[in-house]
């Protein structure tokens, strides 16, 4: 395989090359065992993989970094309260550790458990072949145009909202504010509920709400969701929950369907060319990841690509939520860009908020520095990489790319070299896979447009 370096990380190891890497030595290896993982999210709904393994003692350390990586990747895309592994007591014995509290994994396990709400287990089977099959649902969402519909998009540095009837567009805004950072969830309320109310403005009448939105969401309620990060515990119960619900009924009792907005930027994508099997991602404050099935379904996955890990580098930078390195809300967001910034001689000390600092960087590449060039050039290395990984748990026939971090030209220079780099290291996968960018306003405003469309009404 081809390596590409990162231009402005030259310590970046991507996590699929290691993958192919690990596999190189398993098929020189005679004695290999196999290995399966099953992350289940429901009686009847769990997702499996396999794979073979080095034997016990033949280098230890590359399969328990290496599964540990894979083992993350799964739970964090398909969605899960209980890990199941067969084939080695030594990987089930470090999972067992890193899931249970005060362990590597902990953050994981809790998360999990709250959105699920059940207690998170790590489990072991003999039978490797009784964990090979996945059992898997799909649900068709959106793409519902009559009527006169709000769709708003809550992102993490502005919120935007649209007015749509009977599928065209007859407002759209967006506003920029501050939820990561503030604990009064009345501040969030009061936010949504005012793009609500300017959109239906622009509206004879509003007959569905759709919500896209950062975050796990069940039956409208936000089970958990970074855009609150800052809301205490006593709170969030009460009054970030039903938050959507609550500001949908100062509209009208009218149908409402919040979803997340990595899925809804998959739908956006399967919308305006007509196509499945999608895989979309929002650059923006964090990482959202969606994706919808052929026949342009979601499959009530989590997608949570953000925490999803995409480089094997020992140094690279902490995610402070989780506490883990090398995922992907540090390669494919604002504070890529960030991270990046000084390695590319840009000065953003002048500069208070993430937002702010990658305008100071896209102002920089209006200006033609080619500095910041490199800044996109070296996300484009990653999300090709990244791309490849993913391609391990998902059939991918379109990546569409939305968010603050794609506008301009940066994010042209992001996808080219994504292209490049893909064509280069993996060529086969090249041939499968296209990337997109949809046009400027689609890209800021998109998903708000896709949300309108949720509701059936």
């Amino acid at each position: 395989m081809k390596i590409i370096k990162a231009p402005l990380d030259p310590g970046f190891f991507p996590l699929s090359l290691a993958y192919e890497q690990y596999r190189e030595q398993v098929d020189a290896c005679a004695d290999s065992i196999r290995f399966a993982v099953r992350i289940q999210r429901a009686e009847q709904l769990y997702s499996s993989f396999s794979m073979d393994i080095l034997p016990p003692g033949r280098n230890d350390a590359d399969t328990l970094r290496l599964l540990d990586r894979l083992v993350k990747s799964l739970l964090w895309i398909r969605g899960g309260y209980r890990i199941i592994t067969s084939g080695s007591i030594m990987v089930h014995e470090h999972l067992l550790a890193a899931y249970r509290e005060g362990g590597a994994r902990a953050f994981d396990a809790d998360f999990m458990s709250t959105v699920y709400e059940r207690p998170f287990e790590v489990c072991y089977e003999a039978d490797a072949d009784s964990l090979a099959a996945s059992m898997e649902s799909a649900n068709s969402i959106g793409k519902h145009l009559n009527g006169c519909r709000i769709g708003f998009d809550a992102g993490g540095s502005d919120r935007k909202v649209s007015a749509v009837m009977d599928g065209k567009t007859l407002y759209s805004e967006e506003v920029v504010w501050h939820p990561k950072v503030t604990a009064d969830p009345d501040y969030h309320y009061q936010g949504i509920l005012s793009a609500f109310q300017t959109a239906a403005a622009h509206l004879p009448r509003v007959d569905g709400i759709g919500v896209s939105s950062a975050g796990v969401y069940i039956d409208n309620k936000a089970m958990v969701a970074s855009l609150f990060l800052k809301v205490p515990k006593e709170l969030y119960q009460s009054k970030v929950k039903n938050i959507y619900i609550r500001a949908a009924k100062e509209i009208g009792d009218i149908p409402l369907l919040v979803a997340n907005d990595g899925d809804v930027t998959a739908l956006a994508g399967a919308m305006s060319l007509g196509v499945g099997r999608v895989l979309g991602i929002a650059m923006g404050t964090s990482q959202a990841g969606g994706y919808v099935e052929e026949q342009m379904r979601i499959m009530g996955w989590l997608n949570e690509l953000a925490f999803v890990p995409v480089d094997m580098n020992e140094h690279a930078m902490v995610d402070e939520w989780s506490g883990d390195i090398g995922c992907g809300v540090k390669y494919f967001s604002q504070d890529a860009v960030i991270k990046l910034a000084p390695a590319a001689g840009i000065d953003l000390s002048a500069a208070d908020t993430p937002a702010e600092k990658l305008k100071i960087v896209q102002r920089e590449m209006e200006a033609g520095n080619p500095k910041a060039a490199e800044i996109f050039e070296t996300i484009g290395v990653y999300f090709a990489y990244a791309i490849a990984w993913y391609a391990r748990f998902y059939d991918i026939s379109l990546v569409l790319v939305m968010g603050r971090v794609s506008s301009g030209r940066g994010g042209d220079i992001l996808i080219k070299t994504a292209r490049e780099t893909l064509n280069s290291a993996f060529p086969e996968l090249a041939k499968q896979i296209t990337l997109s960018l949809p046009d400027e306003k689609a890209r800021r405003v998109g998903q708000s447009v896709a949300a309108a469309s949720l509701p059936e009404i």
